[in-house]
């Protein structure tokens, strides 16, 4: 898989505070690739640095396998502050002053976003009338003007409601599907969980881990099993000498092993042979919020 961006040992202080402390990691074309960390973590100031809104204080980043330039900037959409739109002019107009002032695209490229954003019903209707959703999609719309192949995201569903934060999830999917690569900050990690293919976790300033989402959650193999006899079930799994845990709430046993080492056909052979049928058997990935607290509280 090719490379959108690649960053190299970026390192950034304010004054004695260390902002970002040597981080390194590649973006994959086409992925949606999440940045995520705590408060204070680097994040922000990251993004700040790939768009050339702040200067690192040591290390490089390459766009497109090249240094950062004005041309290569054109290829990349940014949503990093919350936009502002005129209350009283159509999503259309707002367009159209977005893409007067920036220069990015041309004014017929003002219906295609609207359509990619799916505001294209509502294109004539007064900003002040849109939903928290609708507006934020017409500001990754604004984004998109000149069809850049990278977009950039900080907190992208911050402020939203339930259905608005459903809205951009699944704009985002469509846009990665489009062939668009997507870079976004978020705390929410349920929505990174949700339209990440991968992502980076900073921890005041240090990266933590990177990679595909569903290897950073599967840091072991956890198996989850049920019988009508629970207790004969228990009973046999412990005399495996594995660790074993369950869950009230699911009615469940889960069985720990390390990444990679489960053998599901010969763990349910193991329990029928030993006289437990099982009525369910299932490998689980940890929850993204288990992992992420995991790996930032140590």
């Amino acid at each position: 898989m090719s490379t959108v961006l690649s960053i190299n040992a970026l390192a950034k202080s304010y004054g004695p505070v260390k902002a970002l402390k040597g981080v390194s990691f590649d973006v994959p074309t086409g992925s949606v690739f999440g940045i995520l960390g705590p408060n204070g973590s680097g994040k922000t100031t990251l993004l700040g640095i790939i768009m050339d809104v702040l200067r690192a204080n040591s290390g490089n980043y390459l766009w497109f396998g090249q240094p950062g330039s004005a041309e290569q900037r054109k290829k990349i959409g940014t949503l990093l502050e919350t936009p502002n739109f005129y209350s009283y002019l159509s999503g259309t107009d707002n367009l159209k002053i977005t893409q007067a002032i920036s220069g990015r695209g041309t004014k017929s490229d003002i219906e295609t976003v609207l359509k990619k954003v799916n505001l294209y019903d509502r294109r004539w209707s007064a900003f002040k009338s849109f939903s928290l959703g609708m507006k934020q999609r017409l500001a990754i719309g604004a984004a998109l003007l000149g069809d850049p192949q990278v977009l950039v995201l900080d907190e992208p569903t911050n402020g939203l409601d339930p259905v608005g934060i459903a809205e951009i999830r699944q704009l985002i999917t469509e846009l990665k599907d489009k062939g668009h690569t997507i870079i976004m900050a978020s705390h929410l990690l349920d929505e990174v969980e949700k339209v990440c293919t991968h992502a980076a976790i900073l921890k005041l300033g240090e990266l933590i881990t990177t990679g595909l989402v569903e290897e950073i959650l599967m840091d072991e193999d956890i198996v989850e099993l049920s019988a009508a006899d629970m207790q004969a079930l228990i009973t046999i799994l412990k005399n495996m000498g594995k660790e074993i845990k369950f869950d009230e709430k699911t009615g469940t046993v889960q069985v720990i092993f390390p990444k990679g080492t489960a053998q599901m056909d010969e763990l349910n052979r193991y329990c029928f042979n030993h006289g437990v049928a099982l009525s369910q058997l299932v490998l689980r990935k940890k929850r993204l919020e288990a992992r992420f607290f995991e790996l930032t509280n140590n």
